[in-house]
């Protein structure tokens, strides 16, 4: 079988998701009674994998790193009665495709970073450039499955008037896809080189730290830990928690971690909890619904609780005070009863 023809790859300005098309072997009219399908790989250059699609059209949209060439390679698969059955694979023919890249790489922003703050906001930030010059102007663009075009950032973030990060609100509809976006600058006599990331809303999710933590004791001395899960949007089947435990009586408190669990309750038993005197929580979206993502802060650092040694300690003292005050008042008395007269010898008188 021949293989595809004339494979094209376009950029419809979606910052970098490319089109790729191609056209049907020549003679695919003759094979009939076989169906004719496409297997369609792609990648960037430098990645180790190609990614891989099966499929019976003619045209497909992917995502590609715009800083580096992507590449894409197609090849005829054709089966059924006209082969036996047997599946007969074309040669393989080739494209790339690469954004003419201007200015130097130090000219591009460093240290990009962003967050997905209770699956509420995105908050993205960066720092200039080491070869922007002052005055620089930053601008971030996105887009995703669904926008029709790329929409500028409308709530950046400042830093002596220069824009050093950004706020994206309303990404609902952008979870779970691929999030395109584009951080450029420009300056006076000075092309600065634009930076493309793709983002993953779910694998940058923060939540905020667990509410309501409450401690107790039972009476057979375990230790009942209970929280909430945070505030915000953050869907509670996709949060994991971590509990760590601590001597607040030591100089510098060891956190020792004894559990990372889906529910919002604890139990520790009472052979586990004789050094126990602080207990901390935090959360992040567990591997059911994210590949990564970030742990929410801490609760409040410390919740004391009371010990076994102390509520003896608590029982003995009154106890201890009563049999010491009974002792007192009965050497009192002895001591009472020896001076008393009572008891001496009446001698009469005899006229």
């Amino acid at each position: 079988v021949a293989s595809p023809q004339d494979l094209q790859i376009t950029d419809p300005g979606l910052l970098g998701s490319l089109d790729i098309e191609w056209k049907p072997p020549p003679n695919v009219q003759t094979f009939n009674e076989c169906t004719v399908k496409y297997k369609f790989e792609y990648r960037n250059t430098g990645d180790r994998d190609w990614k891989v699609i099966f499929t019976s059209k003619l045209k497909f949209r992917a995502g590609f790193d715009l800083s580096r060439t992507a590449e894409v390679k197609v090849q005829t698969l054709l089966e059924g009665r006209c082969t036996n059955d047997v599946e007969v694979q074309s040669d393989w023919i080739y494209a790339t495709f690469q954004v003419p890249l201007q200015g130097k790489l130090e000219s591009e922003v460093q240290n990009f970073h962003c967050i997905y703050h209770d699956w509420e906001y995105l908050k993205c930030t960066w720092q200039p450039g080491l070869l922007a010059p002052h005055g620089v102007r930053y601008g971030l663009y996105y887009w995703y499955e669904g926008l029709g075009h790329a929409v500028q950032c409308v709530d950046y973030i400042q830093d002596h008037g220069i824009n050093i990060g950004c706020i994206l609100q309303n990404l609902t509809q952008a979870e779970y896809k691929d999030l395109s976006i584009c951080v450029n600058g420009s300056a006076a006599a000075t092309l600065l080189r634009p930076l493309y990331v793709t983002l993953r809303l779910h694998n940058l999710a923060k939540p905020s730290p667990p509410k309501q933590l409450v401690v107790s004791m039972s009476a057979s001395e375990e230790l009942h830990v209970v929280w909430s899960p945070p505030a915000g949007e953050t869907p509670p089947q996709c949060l994991e928690y971590e509990v760590q435990l601590a001597d607040q009586g030591e100089a510098k408190a060891a956190w020792v971690s004894v559990s990372t669990q889906m529910e919002t309750t604890l139990t520790i038993s009472r052979a586990n909890q004789s050094s126990i005197s602080c207990v901390r929580v935090r959360g992040r979206t567990s591997i059911f619904c994210a590949d990564q993502g970030f742990w929410s802060e801490w609760t409040q650092e410390c919740f004391s609780v009371s010990r076994k040694e102390d509520k003896q300690l608590f029982i003995l003292i009154p106890v201890i005070l009563s049999l010491s005050s009974s002792f007192i008042i009965f050497m009192l008395t002895g001591q009472c009863k020896k001076r008393s007269p009572a008891g001496k010898p009446l001698h009469a008188s005899v006229g």
